[in-house]
């Protein structure tokens, strides 16, 4: 039997032709959205989130390109991917925001990773690690002032100066997390920003950070000493009551696997929930929802029926899905276009006027699901990066 081999990158990539979608990342664009949160933090340190797999741009390519923009302190979400990222960035400081799991402080010393300690009882178990190790390692506080997800209670932040556990690890950052910054007129947000600066001017000295990546843009200006963005790193919309301030990183291309003609009365996909009210031309392409690709962006209207529902571009021209998302393929009606495309032609998913926050409006969710939804099925190419 012949058999046929498909080249393999020596990096482990998937080659082009081998996949149903390309996803290709800007490391420039990064570094320069990183650079112009900077810019608008200024006096400030710039620090950079990096969980979820860099919000689905890889660690591995997305800490290095930012390290060479010059930054210095990087944020993940569990203890797995601080490893990644120190592996990444040699010499970088970089927190656990999740916590302190039990049993994990010699992982933590052997990779130099700070956790973010949110409970009595993980400050607890740092300091008695530091003390059977003769070390003062160094750590986060977080205190809540709204979430009410991870944190110490401000009350405990407060008394906080009077433990004596502080004095067995080194405190590097005081900080905690807002609640609705995108909301730039929230009340909340003034209520966070005095709760916190009450809880910091009981720890003269200990550097602070509160602000992600829209609480850079608010007009209080709450940047203290450190600010953490993540999404708007990645090219997601800070301000969404503004134009958008940082450039696009993310595209995603799908190709097109097969072309048919959609009679009058016939419904496309899986339960029958689209039907062609004439006769229409749709286009499968090959990405689906095992490709991070939601289903909840389904067309379920009928053909010529404007409905909130995802959208690909096709040969530059907006054009709507047709019935449900299935795993691996999603149907689109092209008819508008019918006549300019084929077989093996790609699509745009993201891209162009499908922003990721135009992507998961129209997937009735947030941009931030769909970038860390991105899958390891894509081929993916990287453009830059290098400083």
């Amino acid at each position: 039997m012949n058999r046929v081999s498909v080249p393999t990158d020596p990096q482990g990539r998937i080659p082009e032709n081998a996949a149903g979608g390309l996803l290709q990342i800007d490391l420039d664009a990064l570094a320069s959205n990183w650079r112009a949160l900077r810019e608008q933090a200024a006096g400030s340190e710039t620090a950079a989130v990096v969980k979820a797999d860099a919000y689905g741009t890889g660690i591995e390519q997305a800490v290095p390109a930012l390290q060479r923009a010059g930054c210095g302190t990087f944020f993940v979400a569990h203890l797995s991917e601080a490893i990644r990222a120190r592996a990444a960035a040699p010499g970088a400081a970089i927190y656990v925001l999740n916590g302190l799991l039990a049993g994990t402080g010699p992982a933590y010393a052997d990779h130099d990773l700070r956790p973010v300690l949110g409970s009595s009882e993980e400050i607890e178990e740092w300091a008695g690690f530091c003390r059977a190790q003769g070390r003062r390692f160094k750590a986060a506080v977080h205190v809540d002032t709204g979430m009410n997800r991870l944190g110490l209670t401000v009350r405990e932040g407060l008394v906080l100066k009077d433990r004596p556990e502080l004095k067995d690890f080194e405190p590097a950052l005081l900080m905690s997390h807002f609640v609705s910054a995108e909301e730039s007129d929230n009340p909340l947000n003034r209520r966070q920003i005095e709760a916190f600066q009450a809880v910091r001017q009981t720890l003269p000295g200990l550097p602070a950070s509160l602000a992600n990546s829209s609480g850079i843009f608010l007009a209080a200006k709450p940047h203290f000493d450190l600010v953490r963005p993540g999404y708007a790193l990645y090219g997601g919309n800070p301000t969404p009551d503004r134009d958008n301030p940082m450039r696009p990183v993310v595209g995603l291309k799908a190709r097109i696997v097969q072309l048919r003609w959609i009679e009058p009365d016939e419904t496309v996909g899986y339960n029958g929930r689209w039907t062609a009210l004439e006769r229409r031309r749709v286009a499968t392409i090959s990405v689906g929802y095992a490709d991070g690709y939601p289903r909840s962006a389904s067309n379920r209207g009928n053909s010529g029926e404007t409905v909130l529902a995802g959208m690909a571009l096709v040969a530059g021209h907006p054009c709507p899905f047709a019935g449900n998302v299935s795993m691996d393929l999603i149907a689109v009606d092209v008819t508008e276009v019918a006549g300019r495309v084929k077989r093996g032609d790609t699509v745009t998913l993201i891209g162009g006027t499908l922003t990721v926050d135009e992507v998961g409006r129209r997937a009735g969710t947030i941009g931030y699901e769909i970038l860390t939804g991105l899958g390891p099925r894509y081929t993916r190419t990287y453009r830059g990066g290098e400083g």
